[in-house]
C-alpha cells in the first residue's frame, strides 16, 4: 500500500472518530420525537433521574432553555464599539451551559475529571448533581422546574438572595421552563 493511500485512510479514520454530533434534534417541541431521534439523550436523562432523583421532564426543559440540545453551545461574543472583540459573555459551554467554576466544583465533588460538558451523559449528571444540591441546601423540590431553573441560572447564593426578583425577563423564562417541563411530562407519559 502506498504511503499516500495509507495516510488518506488514516486521515479518514481519524476524521470519523472526532467531533461528535452537536446539532440539535429536529423536533424540540415533542418529547417523544426527541427521545426517538436521540435515544442516547433519553437514556442519559433516565440514568440521571435514577441517580439524583431529578425527573426527565425537568432535565429536558432545562437543557432546552440552556442550549436547545446543542452539545457545543457557547454564549455569544461581546464587542466594544460594535467591532472590537472582548471575548464571550461567560464561560458557559455545552448542553448544560455550565460555567467553568461550577463545572470544576462538580468534577471535584464527583471525582469526574474526565467528564465533558459536550457529552450528554456528563451534562445531565452535572445537572442532576446541581439540582440535588439545590434541594439539599435550599429546599427546592426536584419537581419544581421553575424554582430549580432560577437557582440553576442565578446560582444558589443568588437564588437565596432572590436576585431574580429584579430580573423580570428571567422570571418569565423560568415560567416558560416550567410550562415546557409540564408539556414534556405529559408527552412522555403517553409515549413510554
Amino acid at each position: 500500500m502506498s504511503r499516500l493511500l495509507r495516510a488518506s485512510v488514516l486521515l479518514m479514520f481519524l476524521a470519523s472518530c472526532g467531533g461528535g454530533n452537536f446539532s440539535a434534534p429536529r423536533n424540540l417541541d415533542d418529547a417523544c420525537a426527541l427521545a426517538r431521534e436521540r435515544p442516547e439523550y433519553f437514556r442519559a436523562m433516565q440514568a440521571t433521574e435514577r441517580k439524583w432523583g431529578v425527573p426527565v421532564h425537568v432535565l429536558m426543559a432545562t437543557i432546552y432553555q440552556e442550549s436547545k440540545f446543542v452539545g457545543n453551545a457557547r454564549t455569544p461574543h461581546r464587542f466594544a464599539l460594535g467591532i472590537i472583540p472582548l471575548g464571550r459573555q461567560s464561560s458557559a459551554y455545552g448542553y448544560s451551559q455550565a460555567l467553568d467554576a461550577t463545572w470544576e466544583e462538580y468534577q471535584e465533588a464527583e471525582g469526574g475529571r474526565r467528564a465533558r460538558r459536550d457529552r450528554i451523559a456528563d451534562a445531565t449528571d452535572f445537572m442532576g448533581w446541581y439540582m440535588h444540591e439545590s434541594e439539599q441546601r435550599l429546599g427546592i423540590s426536584k419537581y419544581d422546574a421553575e424554582a430549580q431553573y432560577l437557582a440553576y441560572h442565578e446560582g444558589r447564593t443568588g437564588y437565596a438572595n432572590q436576585s431574580y426578583l429584579s430580573k423580570g425577563w428571567l422570571v418569565e423564562v423560568a415560567a416558560s421552563v416550567a410550562t415546557r417541563a409540564a408539556q414534556y411530562q405529559t408527552e412522555l407519559a403517553s409515549c413510554r
